[in-house]
């Protein structure tokens, strides 16, 4: 029987490895996260677009491990801002700042502004560690509400309202969120040419050399 193969996932967030677990669940692949090897170096996000931060963190822990590695790079925009925070949004208030200490900034960093427009953008890479990646993304629009509201989710989901549902994303189902959540909708492309991505990844995986070890 042929061995699955493994696919990690560049990350060490539970809500992240919970959502990219359940939808890629059905294909004949072992899911691994971060937490799953030993200390690995940490990678700079140092670029300055989704996908440039994406890429490293997919391509850096390929190389590390030897493995095909899933990465996204995603955060939140809020127009009134500037479109801010951005690519700092898990940096958003110090590296140290919890998820609950960012909400309660952006929020009031927006008292007294009429507008709420914000969006969630995503940027996912998988790379083999050769290099060679492939690049989805997506993008979630809504509104930032006036106060954190549900306990589900994580992150900027408190705060995040979306108006088709009427609710924030911490008041609906992981599963209602994968629906139109900006890693949601990237994944389900993902998800789509899975089949296609396994052969890419087979393709442009390296070919390691067996040597036969001849005793002296």
């Amino acid at each position: 029987m042929k061995n699955l193969p493994t696919i990690v996932l560049a990350t060490r967030n539970n809500g992240k490895i919970l959502e990219i677990s359940d939808l890629l669940k059905k294909f004949p692949v072992i899911i691994k996260n971060l937490d799953d090897f030993g200390p690995i170096p940490e990678v700079e996000e140092d670029g300055n677009t989704f996908e440039e931060n994406a890429y490293k963190k997919a391509s850096f822990t390929a190389k590390i491990l030897g493995l095909p590695t899933i990465a996204d790079d995603s955060g939140i925009v809020v127009e009134a801002l500037g479109g801010a925070p951005g690519i700092y949004s898990a940096r958003y208030g110090g590296t140290d700042a919890t998820d609950e200490e960012r909400c309660t900034r952006m929020l009031k960093e927006l008292e007294g502004k009429e507008n709420r427009k914000a969006a969630f953008e995503c940027v996912i890479s998988i790379a083999v560690p050769t290099g060679a990646a492939l690049t989805y993304e997506a993008r979630c629009e809504g509104l930032i509400a006036e106060h954190p509201s549900g306990i589900n989710g994580f992150g900027y989901d408190p705060i995040f309202y979306y108006p088709s549902f009427d609710k924030t994303f911490a008041e609906i189902t992981r599963a209602e969120k994968s629906y139109v959540s900006h890693r949601g909708k990237a994944m389900r492309e993902v998800r789509d040419e899975f089949d296609k991505v396994l052969i890419w990844i087979e393709q442009n995986m390296p070919i390691f050399e067996k040597f036969q070890c001849n005793g002296l």
